[in-house]
């Protein structure tokens, strides 16, 4: 009699603790915020119990980019779903590239960086997992980029506007 009690009890606990599936309707969006933006937690500890790993998703409004940052230690997967998407990287911002639907961009730890919505007319969807549950964001102010930046800016607490 023990023994069903006991399958009984591990079938309740993978019932619960097992695979999650998240809507895309039940998306979280009480996650920092930053104007020209809006993101929304999918994957996160207090959501599903996750670890090591935080995903969700994020929309930029055409035209806009963040101040240049990195995000220490963690890494960094953006998936474009559609729009363009346009990365600088590098001291002086000197790198560039571009992204669009389907396209994959990685983010190392500690590379300085901006990401752009390449596009003045259609917003920028993207998919987002990092490699921690923490949001670790390091802003740099004293960047000479090679390139006058663009003037809509993500301006908050997380990613502030560059010092003119």
């Amino acid at each position: 009699m023990g023994h069903d009690h006991e399958r009984d009890a591990g079938a309740e606990r993978w019932k619960h603790d097992g695979v999650r599936v998240i809507k895309g309707d039940r998306l979280d969006p009480n996650t920092a915020q930053t104007p020209g933006m809006f993101r929304q937690a999918a994957i996160t500890h207090a959501r599903v119990g996750a670890q090591r790993i935080w995903a969700g998703t994020v929309a930029i409004e055409p035209d806009a980019k963040t101040g240049v940052h990195h995000h220490g230690a963690l890494e960094s997967v953006i998936y474009v779903i559609s729009g363009r998407a346009r990365m600088r990287w590098g001291e002086r911002l000197e790198y560039v590239a571009e992204a669009g639907p389907g396209d994959f961009i990685f983010v190392p730890p500690y590379v300085p960086h901006q990401e752009i919505n390449a596009d003045p007319e259609q917003p920028l969807n993207c998919v987002l997992v990092r490699s921690d549950n923490e949001a670790v964001v390091v802003n740099i102010a004293d960047v000479d980029p090679v390139e006058a930046p663009e003037e809509v800016y993500w301006v908050d607490p997380i990613h502030a506007r560059p010092e003119t």
